[in-house]
This record gives C-alpha cells, sequence and structure tokens, in this order.
C-alpha cells in the first residue's frame, strides 16, 4: 500500500453573477470574512480555466478553516441557471453552516438577497435545519448548533 498523500483544502470556488452582491451576502448575512481581493485575473489563470482570454475578479472570503473564493466574470457574464440544484444532481450539492439562531440566520439571509425554503425546515437530533439559496441559488443548509 502507498502512502497517503499530504491533501488540504484550499478553497472552493463559486461563480458569481454579481460578485459584489455575493461579497455583501457572504459577509453580511452569513458571517465570512473577506480575506483578500484580486481585481484583474487573465493568463495565465484563463488556460486552467479553459476560458481563452478570459480575465475575471475574485474574492476569498472565509469562515473559520473554510474559504471561498466568490468569481465574478464580468467582460463574458455567467451561464447556468440561478435555479437551486436538485439535491441528486451530481456535483457538489450544498454547505453546511452551523450557526448560534437559525431565527437570526434566516431573516439575514432574506435581507441580503438569499431566499429561505420553508418546506425544507426540520427539527432533527442535530438541531433545527432548513435549505436557504444565496443569491445565485447556491443550496446552503443551516443548523442551529445545539450549544
Amino acid at each position: 500500500m502507498s502512502e497517503p498523500l499530504d491533501v488540504r483544502i484550499s478553497h472552493i470556488g463559486l461563480c458569481t453573477s454579481d460578485i459584489e452582491h455575493s461579497l455583501r451576502f457572504y459577509t453580511e448575512a452569513l458571517g465570512f470574512v473577506l480575506d483578500r481581493s484580486i481585481d484583474d485575473i487573465g493568463s495565465p489563470y484563463d488556460s486552467l480555466m479553459e476560458l481563452p482570454g478570459v480575465r475575471c475578479r475574485v474574492h476569498y472570503v472565509k469562515c473559520g478553516a473554510v474559504t471561498i473564493e466568490l468569481i465574478g466574470y464580468p467582460g463574458i457574464g455567467v451561464t447556468g441557471s440561478a435555479e437551486r440544484r436538485p439535491m441528486n444532481q451530481l456535483g457538489f450539492t450544498h454547505m453546511t453552516l452551523l450557526v448560534d439562531d437559525i431565527d437570526a440566520a434566516v431573516e439575514r439571509v432574506v435581507k441580503y438577497g438569499g431566499q429561505v425554503h420553508p418546506e425544507t425546515a426540520i427539527d432533527s437530533p442535530f438541531g433545527p435545519m432548513v435549505f436557504c439559496t444565496d443569491p445565485d441559488g447556491t443550496r446552503i443548509e443551516l443548523v442551529q448548533s445545539a450549544g
């Protein structure tokens, strides 16, 4: 058996339709902290992204050990739907955030442009839970921590 790799998560990239709106949502509604911004990314990253000639803008926001790279493409826009993805669609389905007060978190999600999906709310052994979506339809599960 070979030695395991030393692997750590650096960040998770999230394409946004309006990077400044998403920055406000993740920092003001969910409590992420802006770590750094890069205003103009092009070559050689356009090849890495398989978008020849594209330039983008990014904000890195942190919550604990997790970093999300909010990506905006001002020159070409974005593709895809802002509808929330079905949970059984291939790929990442959601992220889960532990909150002290789920009702306050829900209010902030709505205030900063997200949507709450009350039909998903349950009381679980882990605490109250509900799905919401960010302004671009990314699923976020809120779980009220038990203390």
